[in-house]
């Protein structure tokens, strides 16, 4: 089982990663982050994810899905953005948004290793 900042450090391991954070989507707040660069505030892009997250699950709950979000992608010009709620019991509420270059990453592989840490992650 790995801890709040060796899962962080896990995540910004996995190519093309830009900034990683563990962001409780009731609140908005971030409770841990790494990476990150000087023109994207990381704490604010977290939080600004939070409304996707909610929108998502009011959205399943209004549609009766009995379903769970695996993770959400958001594909920008440059960018992959990846949202994963954690599914552990102790991990209800939050989720880990993962921020990679797409030039220099594979998506697939990166899913992959994010769903590994958030499973492995103990907190």
């Amino acid at each position: 089982m790995a801890n709040l900042d060796t899962a962080l450090k896990d995540a910004m391991s996995i190519d093309g990663a830009i900034g990683v954070a563990l962001v409780d989507y009731t609140s908005g707040m971030t409770l841990g982050v790494a990476g990150g660069t000087p023109e994207i505030d990381l704490t604010v892009a977290a939080a600004g994810n939070t409304d996707v997250v909610r929108a998502k699950m009011r959205t399943i709950e209004m549609l009766k899905l009995n379903d769970d979000i695996e993770d959400m992608l958001i594909t920008l010009g440059g960018q992959y953005h990846i949202i994963r709620p954690l599914t552990g019991p102790t991990g209800k509420g939050l989720f880990l948004y993962l921020m990679l270059s797409k030039t220099r990453s594979n998506l697939a592989l990166a899913r992959h290793q994010l769903r590994t840490i958030e499973e492995q992650l103990e907190l």
